[in-house]
């Protein structure tokens, strides 16, 4: 069961619910009782890396898109004469 937020219009605390996803959202504060309103907060999770998708669950043997080129290094002592 997913957590929701929920913020007080009349004490302005932020508390947190154990709802399940199709019951109805809560109405009232549960430090107050006044007006409470679902908010919208940040995920607990992120995505990093190379790419999760390829390096764990790609099947094996699958072909793949061509590896991208390098950019090209130039050096400086190396100019062409």
């Amino acid at each position: 069961m997913p957590i929701y937020e929920y913020k007080c219009s009349k004490c302005g605390r932020v508390f947190e619910c154990l709802q399940s996803v199709s019951a109805s959202p809560r109405r009232k504060c549960i430090h107050c009782r006044g007006q409470a309103e679902k908010i919208v907060s940040q995920s607990s999770f992120q995505f990093k890396g190379s790419g999760w998708y390829i390096t764990d669950y790609k099947k094996k043997g699958a072909q793949s898109a061509a590896p991208a080129k390098p950019a090209e290094k130039t050096d400086k002592n190396a100019k062409a004469s």
